[in-house]
């Protein structure tokens, strides 16, 4: 496990950015400290040592105007590098002449749920739910609009820079890039209800090849000509007999409903439940045996489902990559 906390471990020019204005407003902090605290502590001393009352001082020009610039100087450096972040980190793309913003500009499209993450590609038409994949790659920078499906959240991952809140109705805006390849913790960082705690993403930055690789497999639909084994046909038909595509999304199929997350690649994910377990057989039939008991409040409820059914479904699932 990485022990060094995320926040001073950034991985992207954007929190590169924000870590070199902490270091500096702690370095001119420990200063000013250091400072202080010396004046104090020398006052301490002679005072102590001394059996008459100290010679007064009523004042002096030049010390006053020494501590008056001072502070003044220092005040302007921190707005100074304070608004060149700001500069750094804005992502609003272009206003039209209109006064609309152009979302051709947009890269991802990331909107909150309770309590998941919806993620959209807007110019190759990926869907996908608590992954993020982008090339790792210091001059390429991906905008993303986040918003949010129904209460105010927040996206926050730590090693890639700044969290922005993901409010209903509203459209704002953050740059997305990594520096290096490896995975990234994305979390919600905004109480947001009861399974706050468990509303993380990953984000997944791999080599530029890599990057076009996965984007071309998920524009692909998984439902194509294939032999199924007679346990995940069987669950073919019951997911659609059953409730299941009220609520999500496969491609190339009838299930077009966008209350739950897309499920076209889900066997393909690294995760269950936005962080809750690890995708795998045996989990995916711990979540579909009862959600609530890994998950409690999550809108997926307990189907009752049989031990026939479950493993027709657990197989059928497992083959959407």
């Amino acid at each position: 496990m990485n022990s060094v906390i995320p926040v001073l471990d950034p991985a992207s020019p954007q929190a590169e950015a924000i870590n070199d204005l902490f270091l500096q407003v702690l370095l001119i902090s420990a200063v000013v400290f250091a400072i202080v605290s010396g004046l104090i502590l020398i006052a301490i001393s002679r005072g102590r040592r001394r059996d008459t009352q100290p010679d007064q001082n009523f004042g002096s020009e030049r010390s006053e105007i020494f501590w008056m610039i001072g502070p003044v100087v220092i005040v302007i450096w921190l707005v100074a590098i304070s608004a060149h972040l700001i500069i750094t980190l804005n992502a609003i793309p272009e206003v039209a002449p209109d006064g609309k913003i152009n979302f051709d500009d947009v890269d991802l499209i990331v909107t909150g749920h309770q309590w998941w993450w919806e993620v959209k590609y807007p110019k190759s038409g990926v869907i996908t739910a608590n992954e993020i994949y982008l090339p790792a790659d210091k001059d390429k920078k991906f905008r993303v609009l986040v918003t949010s499906a129904d209460v105010i959240h927040s996206f926050w991952v730590a090693q890639l820079g700044p969290k922005i809140d993901a409010i209903p109705g509203r459209d704002n805006f953050i740059w997305l890039q990594a520096s290096k390849p490896g995975s990234y913790q994305g979390r919600c960082s905004e109480y947001c209800g009861a399974q706050h705690a468990w509303m993380n993403f990953k984000v997944y930055a791999v080599t530029k090849e890599e990057f076009q690789q996965w984007e071309a497999s998920e524009k692909q639909a998984t439902e194509q000509p294939r032999l199924l084994s007679p346990l995940a046909a069987a669950g073919k038909k019951y997911f659609f007999q059953a409730t299941c595509p009220r609520c999500h999304t496969v491609q190339g199929t009838a299930a077009d409903a966008t209350i739950g997350p897309d499920l076209t690649h889900f066997a393909r994910r690294k995760e269950i439940g936005a962080g809750v377990i690890e995708n795998t057989p045996a989990n995916l039939a711990l979540w579909l045996k009862n959600p609530q008991a890994l998950k409690p409040g999550c809108k997926m409820p307990d189907f009752k489902l049989s031990e026939t059914n479950l493993k027709q479904l657990v197989a059928y699932l497992e083959t959407l990559k």
